[in-house]
């Protein structure tokens, strides 16, 4: 599914223009006109209201229209489907088709407007859903559901078809899911499970069966919203509903694609204001973005990377397969937040704690060290000659008589440990069962997390069925790799929430004095000089190189005595992407005669080159600092990104940079620093010194404020190299490309 344009700029001008020039905003906000506090400068919005989805799953009227009891009929299997459905969730079902008295016994009205009552939801079981749309208008029906395909899924003609379907579905004023969406939403549900529970939302419905089929295995679910298409309500809708909904305690996700970029945003924001954890699969990993990029930037950042970066900003914890996604989102709607990280292996076999320390560690888990004193407990209980550092392993015999539950009860009394993980790799009763046992009792007494891995193949060992999955306090697994990524996400999810901060809070709403003094240099459709890409930087407080712009040798040599000797000479002009390819850049000279002749050298390849230049560049040098590339990018989706990463000559080959979706605030510029593989370089290698960071960040949040001013201005920004010098000295954009959009 594309990214729609309102994904990318959600006002008929940008925010900025309308208050620069008295224009009157038009924007929209989730079916409601929006208020200027709602828009940043860029003029996306940044609140979205929740739909009232209460009528949606538990209506009290509905009406089938196209409703049947005949044999053979697609319709007929739904229609008596939806009716039992009808009757779980206590509503009123009313039958509508033009030449039937009644279906199933139940009286039939000829069309919509012959209703006994007004309707809170059709179920549409029709070809075309369009010409329904109107009659649901008259009767003022809040919600509707479109079975039928046949639209964006279909290629460009469907996805017309589909641009009517929701034009005249916001006309209406009603809400609809779909269409190519299924019955799902009208599964049957267990009503006899407790505790907080998952709520599943899917653009494809066979997807979502293995999580729907937890219930079998203990774990509630409460709602299953298959968006299908998304014509209107979107995932988004449902993940901002489902948070606000007291029962649940965790969002599953199957994604195929996103609707509109800033309002996931918005909804992945509300999520972790309420701590309401939200785990998805979103498929796409392998698609890279499908555009041609003049700047370093725009190479290293395809389409999923951006999804990537928006989901980790915002807390939402992306997974692979859907096994992963099950048990890590019931997992997390279940346990209460961590008394601490820590997370001690306790197992029957050294080989067994062994291996699962080394897959936790790889994978960021902390298994810290016991304590002597906590040690010295355990061996009350456990044979010297083995290790109770951690992973604490008893030997196998402990677990079969009273020395089992003390081993548990002291590991889980250590105040660092906040999760005890035990492998069982396989069945090994009676010893087993008790251990299985002894676990839940604890996991009932305490309130720290307790997981339990069952690697038994067959899985219908009553330690497992009865005794594990019959108790909600542990978390129970059936691989290694799978315990590991939920127990990570668990931890990462609240250290996340417990420090969040909305960024949309602190976005700016007025453009700034450097807004207005850019709008001469821009050049719609045409790539910038480095000289005028420099003084837009400058323009937002982004610190070049003394350097100026001259036509002549004589020129040349006058500007090096001004800038200081040694100097860089480089060729500019709007049409020079990168330079050095090019031999356009010379470094490091030191007298009159070697800028002479660099003037004549750069002017002669230009001219062979057939580039047309403004002139030649004769710029400070500057040296001892680590080279960076900060930049800027348009995702169709999400609109502008920002990029940090490694720079220099080498910047596409290492590709060691990381992205973040405005707006974000300085903790989250310094995380994308964390991100970097090659962030020990900032810290100091070798016996060099630490360069300085906070002018890093520093130019990472003008950029930004530069990306929401100028992001619909300006398609790609590259700062290649920012050299970041020593500690306390600052950081310097040494080159700079601005393609303008």
């Amino acid at each position: 599914m594309l990214g729609s344009t309102h994904g990318t700029l959600t006002t008929d001008s940008r925010r900025a223009r309308v208050i620069a020039c008295g224009e009157q905003p038009s924007p929209v906000v989730h079916g409601r006109p929006a208020d200027v506090d709602d828009l940043d400068v860029s003029g996306r919005p940044l609140y979205a209201e929740v739909p009232d989805l209460d009528r949606f799953f538990r209506p009290e009227s509905v009406a089938v229209v196209g409703a049947s009891d005949a044999e053979g009929r697609p319709n007929t299997g739904i229609t008596r489907q939806l009716i039992a459905w009808a009757e779980r969730v206590g509503a009123r079902l009313h039958p509508v088709h033009p030449t039937r008295q009644s279906v199933f016994g139940i009286p039939c009205s000829p069309s919509l407007a012959d209703l006994p009552e007004q309707i809170d939801l059709a179920v549409l079981l029709v070809g075309d859903p369009l010409p329904v749309i109107g009659e649901l208008a008259e009767a003022k029906v809040k919600f509707a559901v479109a079975f039928a395909s046949g639209f964006a899924e279909t290629g460009a003609e469907g996805a017309a078809a589909q641009a009517h379907l929701a034009a005249a579905v916001r006309r209406a004023g009603l809400r609809l899911l779909g269409p190519n969406t299924n019955l799902n939403a009208f599964e049957k549900f267990r009503d006899d499970l407790d505790g907080p529970a998952i709520a599943l939302i899917t653009q494809s419905g066979h997807q979502g069966r293995p999580v729907f089929a937890m219930q079998e295995l203990g774990v509630r679910l409460s709602h299953w919203a298959p968006t299908g298409n998304e014509a209107d309500l979107e995932t988004a809708d449902f993940i901002s509903y489902f948070s606000e909904q007291p029962e649940i305690g965790a969002i599953a996700c199957y994604v195929e694609g996103l609707k509109d970029g800033r309002s996931f945003l918005l909804a992945a924001d509300r999520a972790a204001r309420r701590k309401v954890p939200v785990v998805a699969v979103k498929v796409g990993r392998t698609e890279t973005g499908a555009r041609t990029a003049a700047s370093h930037t725009g190479k290293l950042t395809g389409a999923d990377t951006v999804v990537d970066a928006a989901m980790r900003q915002y807390g939402v914890i992306r997974v692979d397969g859907l096994d992963e996604l099950q048990d890590t989102a019931a997992l997390l709607a279940r346990a209460r937040a961590p008394r601490a990280e820590g997370v001690v292996v306790y197992s029957i076999s050294g080989g067994t704690g062994a291996h699962f320390a080394d897959l936790a560690t790889a994978a960021g888990l902390p298994l810290p060290s016991l304590s002597a004193p906590k040690q010295a407990e355990l061996h009350q209980w456990i044979p010297e000659y083995l290790s109770v550092t951690n992973p604490v392993d008893n030997g196998g015999h402990p677990v079969g008589d009273w020395r089992g539950r003390k081993i548990i009860d002291a590991i889980l009394a250590d105040p660092e440990v906040g999760v005890l993980i035990c492998p069982i790799t396989g069945p090994f009763p009676p010893m087993s069962d008790k251990l299985a046992q002894d676990l839940v009792d604890a996991a009932e007494q305490t309130d720290k997390l307790v997981c339990v891995v069952w690697g038994s193949p067959v899985g219908t060992e009553a330690a497992y069925r009865e005794t594990l999955l019959g108790s909600s306090k542990v978390a129970t697994f059936r691989t290694f790799a799978n315990c590991i990524t939920a127990v990570r996400a668990y931890l990462d999810h609240h250290r996340f929430v417990a420090a969040y901060r909305s960024p949309f809070d602190e976005a700016p709403r007025t453009p700034s004095p450097s807004f207005r003094k850019t709008q001469a240099l821009i050049r719609p459709g045409q790539q910038l000089s480095e000289h005028a890409a420099k003084q837009l930087l400058r323009a937002y407080g982004i610190r070049v190189p003394r350097e100026q712009l001259v036509t002549s040798a004589a020129a040349a040599v006058r500007a090096a005595s001004l800038v200081g000797y040694p100097v860089v000479m480089k060729a500019s002009g709007a049409q020079i992407a990168h330079k050095t390819e090019l031999g356009l850049v010379k470094i490091g000279l030191t007298s009159a005669s070697q800028v002479r002749d660099a003037y004549r050298e750069l002017t002669d390849i230009a001219r062979y080159e057939g580039i047309s230049l403004d002139g030649v560049l004769v710029c400070q040098m500057v040296e001892r600092g680590v080279e960076m590339v900060v930049g800027v990018t348009h995702d169709q989706l999400f609109g502008p990104t920002v990029t940090v990463g490694l720079g220099g000559v080498l910047v596409e080959v290492l590709r060691d940079a990381t992205v973040r979706v405005p707006p974000f605030g300085e903790d989250q510029a310094r995380g994308m620093l964390g991100e970097l593989r090659g962030r020990a370089l900032l810290e100091g290698v070798r016996g060099g010194p630490p360069v300085d960071v906070d002018a890093l960040i520093e130019v990472v949040m003008r950029v930004q404020r530069m990306a929401l001013e100028l992001g619909d201005d300006i398609a790609e920004l590259d700062i290649n190299p920012l050299m970041v010098l020593p500690r306390g000295q600052g950081a310097v954009a040494l080159d700079a490309l601005v393609v303008c959009r």
